[in-house]
């Protein structure tokens, strides 16, 4: 976000966004989308800039022009926001599509996965976790304390080969199941990473990339990461999204 603040700048140097200019912003705007309140972010750095020359020239000659250069700036920044539609997916047990949904995004993972699940015992869906962990897919975990020790928990498996995982060791129940893939996915829903979740009970799972619905499951993973004393280190490290 710093250098595309920092390209602002300087392309207000002579008060016109050239085509390579423009170009390079819009290159680097599809090669890391950015959420829509970095997007607004961006958009307000813009009218500060201008704003800020507008009292230096005091009304003077460069108005059109920087009126010019502020109206380019935000079209560019309207078509970023609309580059990529929300999609939705909603699938529901017992049967096999919650846990292949699953599985599905953990293969399809490829820089980063956190995943805040009540209990993990269901042998493929850990197989899924493994796999994306020797693809050095960074991965974190959150799971309740008591779940750890239920016949057939995968907790301490994805634990000893090296998966950043923190527990809730407190008297409640760290009851969430949801997950974020890439930065790009949210799974959300009932659906428990248990054989029974898909072998017996009524249960629904979702799939989102609405961007607003990621950074607040996104907060909520940080903050529950925090308090539970999620590991720090090679294991735990992610990069940016």
């Amino acid at each position: 976000m710093d250098a595309l603040l920092a390209q602002l700048a300087a392309s207000l140097d002579d008060v016109v966004l050239s085509t390579a200019e423009k170009h390079a912003l819009q290159a680097d705007l599809r090669a890391r989308p950015l959420r829509p309140d970095q997007l607004r972010q961006l958009r307000n750095h813009a009218f500060e800039l201008v704003l800020e020359r507008v009292r230096e020239a005091a009304g003077g000659a460069a108005m059109p022009a920087l009126v010019q250069w502020l109206s380019d700036i935000v079209k560019l920044l309207d078509q970023a926001l609309h580059t990529e539609p929300v999609e939705t997916e909603v699938w529901f047990s017992p049967g096999e599509e919650c846990r292949d949904a699953v599985i599905s995004h953990l293969e399809g993972c490829r820089r980063h996965a956190d995943l805040c699940v009540f209990t993990i015992a269901d042998d493929e869906i850990t197989a899924a976790i493994l796999a994306a962990h020797r693809r050095r897919v960074a991965l974190r975990v959150i799971s309740d304390d008591d779940k750890r020790h239920d016949s057939g928990s995968d907790i301490e498996r994805l634990r000893s080969a090296g998966v950043a995982i923190a527990l809730d060791e407190s008297a409640a129940h760290m009851h969430h199941k949801f997950a974020l893939f890439d930065g790009r996915w949210l799974l959300n829903g009932s659906f428990n990473w248990t054989r029974s979740a898909s072998t017996a009970n009524e249960e629904n799972l979702v799939a989102t990339n609405d961007p607003q619905q990621l950074k607040v499951f996104g907060e909520q993973f940080e903050a529950l990461w925090a308090r539970f004393g999620g590991a720090t280190g090679p294991a735990a490290t992610r990069p940016l999204s």
